[in-house]
């Protein structure tokens, strides 16, 4: 920003008003009326004219101009410096409020501040994450609990659950997946007939839902591998990307392993001997990748070497790990299972039936939390652990614009003796 050294107050009060742009200060900026004062005494000179570094969104830039234009001052783009990561404006909207973020940011927000170059998956991540836990907590009376609960949240009638309003997007999504997966299976609070199987009864048939969740793994680690690809491009171009563990290299011995399982379990030869040259190949790129980072020479290959097994071993492990799926549903079906054996063992038209709704109720409360509990935290460990580790390798910073409180009108013309008057608007944050 450049401006007449004596009017670069009252350009930074504009600058201030329009929450647009993040300037670079020598010392770390306040919120105080007296910032803009501060600011001005860190602007360089030069001559008449006076100048500050920043960052402003691009579809900023012309409001911002016409803004600082009547002033005298102006905005030069400038090219990006040299190992400065520009900030990332995450919520879209650099007006909106601080307290109402996205909903589906949350997972991508609690996990990482998503660096200015990368692909933002919050969508798909939220997405990935709700159908995780429908599966483990396949129930569609308990589902439409949470559906309910959800928008109960939302209404924002009970005040004591205000403070985690913005998380009712996932309850009611969790809810939903739940009822879906609920359907599927044939449970209604319990393997209770109110509703039939559409697929398969989890306890009685264990290893297709085995099978069906392993397979959903490698759809979202192939997913992960995509964008982490398009992440890797984008951070350091296709020669970065091609020797990246979370870039082609790591998504071709992926895909290699996925070749090696079809052709065995097909029976075709072509595609074994197609996914053995393609795992070798993905190998050599690695261990380049790995042995350039590590600086190179014998103390460099030996780590090199250790990091391309560990690689191997975590991609495994990494597949593996999303059996829990299916070990989370079952336990889920499991338990239910029993608390409707209890309940229809002590069902009787007398006395007894009033034991039979308590184990029914208490068997369901327990279940529900219990498990709730365990489906969410396990869906959040594959998310991150599984998922973000091959879409993320840096860390990017939130943009945060510099928009300190203003004097009133009329005493922002210059400094006065007199201490000025402070009103407290609205900050606009991004």
């Amino acid at each position: 920003m450049i401006t007449p050294t004596e009017s670069r107050r009252e350009a930074l009060t504009e600058v201030a008003r329009s929450a647009a742009v993040e300037l670079d200060l020598p010392y770390t900026p306040g919120n105080g009326p007296e910032e803009l004062d501060r600011a001005a005494e860190a602007a360089v000179e030069n001559g008449p004219v006076s100048g500050l570094v920043g960052w402003t969104p691009a579809r900023r830039l012309r409001e911002l101009q016409g803004t600082l234009a009547p002033l005298g001052a102006g905005v030069v783009p400038l090219k990006t410096p040299r190992g400065v990561q520009p900030p990332t404006l995450l919520t879209g909207n650099e007006k909106r409020s601080r307290q109402a973020p996205r909903l589906s940011r949350l997972l991508v927000d609690t996990y990482t501040t998503v660096p200015y170059a990368d692909l933002d998956p919050a969508r798909l991540a939220g997405l990935a994450y709700v159908v995780m836990f429908g599966m483990m907590f396949g129930d569609a009376g308990q589902g439409l609990l949470l559906i309910l609960f959800g928008l109960l949240m939302r209404s924002g009638l009970v005040p004591a659950l205000r403070r985690f309003q913005r998380t009712w997007l996932f309850i009611f999504g969790a809810g939903m997946a739940a009822v879906f997966f609920g359907i599927l299976y044939g449970e209604f609070f319990g393997p209770t007939h109110v509703i039939p199987v559409l697929w398969l009864e989890p306890v009685e048939n264990p290893i297709p839902l085995l099978i069906a969740a392993l397979i959903f793994g490698a759809v979202l680690l192939a997913g992960a591998y995509t964008v982490g690809t398009i992440n890797r491009v984008r951070e350091g171009g296709w020669g970065y990307a091609l020797y990246a563990r979370s870039g082609l290299a790591g998504a071709m011995l992926f895909l290699a392993v996925g070749l090696l399982a079809g052709g065995l379990l097909a029976g075709i030869p072509a595609m074994v001997i197609a996914a053995a040259v393609l795992a070798g190949l993905a190998l050599v790129l690695i261990f380049i990748g790995l042995f350039v980072e590590a600086g190179g020479g014998a103390t460099g290959g030996v780590q090199a070497s250790v990091e391309l097994v560990d690689t191997v071993i975590q991609l495994g492990s990494n597949l593996v790990s999303f059996t829990r799926l299916a070990a989370f549903g079952l336990t889920h079906a499991a338990l239910m299972s029993i608390v409707w054996q209890g309940t229809t063992a002590l069902w009787h038209p007398d006395w007894r039936a009033v034991l039979a709704v308590l184990v029914f109720l208490i068997g369901n409360a327990i279940t529900f939390a219990l498990e709730g509990l365990v489906a969410g935290i396990q869906a959040l460990r594959l998310e991150y652990y599984e998922l973000f580790s091959r879409v993320f390798t840096d860390e990017g910073r939130p943009f945060k614009p510099w928009s300190p409180e203003l004097p009133e009108s009329g005493a922002d013309s210059g400094p006065s003796p007199e201490p000025p008057a402070v009103s407290h608007p609205e900050r606009q944050t991004p």
